[in-house]
């Protein structure tokens, strides 16, 4: 199922802030995204209701397995392509900022290629 790219960024947000603690909010989203708390409300139902997040009776937001799956996928491109930019020269900060937006527009086969082909060369680790 394709899904838009915000809604990545959101599942990846997610996926991100509960590497670095116990429970993950909404107002946690909202800092990490810079977006306001009107916004990712609205947005955090519809990932609910569309199954891709789960929120208990204390607000805490957890992955689905669809969404766990989507924001696994989202943040290896992000992180692959951020390595393979720094190593070409650029910047730390802008490499990620390009990683963020290059992240959702890539065909599989060619995330695939690219990376594949930066592990041989030995400048990112399988």
């Amino acid at each position: 199922m394709q899904i838009r790219e915000s809604a990545e960024d959101y599942l990846e947000a997610i996926l991100q802030l509960s590497e670095t603690r116990e429970h993950v909010r909404s107002i946690d989203v909202v800092r990490h995204l810079k977006i306001s708390k009107p916004s990712v409300s609205v947005y955090l139902k519809n990932l609910k209701i569309n199954g891709y997040i789960n929120v208990d009776d204390n607000g805490y937001l957890t992955l689905t397995e669809s969404g766990l799956s989507i924001a696994e996928k989202i943040y290896e491109r992000h992180k692959v392509l951020a390595k393979i930019f720094m190593s070409l020269g650029v910047p730390e900060d802008t490499a990620y900022e390009d990683a963020c937006r290059t992240e959702h527009v890539l065909s599989d086969p060619t995330f695939d290629a690219i990376k594949k082909h930066f592990e041989e060369c030995g400048n990112i680790k399988r």
